[in-house]
């Protein structure tokens, strides 16, 4: 059973880092695209970044772009953010998912809070 879960999530101020990271289990990560969502309060999820199979593409909306950071270890099964230069309007619950090689399937973390004070 495909299991993700997230560490890494707290409070920090304004201008602040964190990393956040995914350990995977139940799979063969190595094939899957991976990548981090955020949820605010009364909202959808929302992509924040994702990373393909070989860390060949990733994708970063431009929200976030030039300040976090996805990247993974195939060998530890271990996918990473590195959020940097944060806003108060990051805070959110920041998701890791998982999606196998034909799509059909994403796989979901329990959430990790992060919140930036001004």
């Amino acid at each position: 059973q495909v299991q993700l879960v997230e560490s890494g999530g707290g409070l920090v101020h304004a201008g602040g880092s964190l990393r956040l990271s995914c350990a995977a289990s139940g799979g063969t990560f190595s094939d899957y695209g991976m990548g981090w969502f955020r949820q605010f309060p009364g909202k959808a999820r929302v992509l924040v970044a994702s990373i393909n199979w070989d860390s060949g593409n990733t994708y970063y909306p431009d929200s976030v772009k030039g300040r976090f950071t996805i990247s993974r270890d195939n060998a530890k099964n271990m996918v990473y953010l590195e959020a940097d230069s944060l806003e108060p309007e990051d805070t959110a619950v920041y998701y890791c998912y998982a999606r196998d090689p034909s799509g059909a399937n994403m796989y979901w973390g329990q959430g990790t809070q992060v919140t930036v004070s001004s």
